[in-house]
């Protein structure tokens, strides 16, 4: 299992990583912890919606983008909280086909 995942050049600690193939493309499904300190920067970060994807320890490289989201909480602003978010992100298949060619 791989222990981090790294979105648009920012390290992600990961509690739980999936990884599977969908069509030939790359589909992975993460679980991770954000604090209530960490709260801004990481939601900041997913308003993105699309990222460079790394996973370092599994050789993963690719642009990819969310295609399913959720937390456990939704009041991360009172210190001391900590939230399980659940990330699954999808290759974008458009930039695939265009590296290919």
């Amino acid at each position: 299992m791989a222990k981090e995942i790294i979105l648009n050049q920012t390290v992600i600690k990961v509690q739980s990583f999936k990884e599977r193939k969908v069509n030939n493309i790359h589909e992975i499904s993460v679980v991770f912890h954000v604090t209530s300190e960490e709260y801004h920067d990481i939601a900041t970060l997913l308003y993105q919606g699309t990222f460079d994807v790394k996973v370092p320890e599994r050789g993963l490289s690719f642009r990819g983008s969310i295609v399913q989201y959720s937390t456990s909480i939704t009041n991360l602003y009172e210190k001391g909280q900590v939230g399980n978010y659940s990330l699954t992100l999808l290759e974008n298949a458009k930039e695939m086909d265009a590296a290919i060619k």
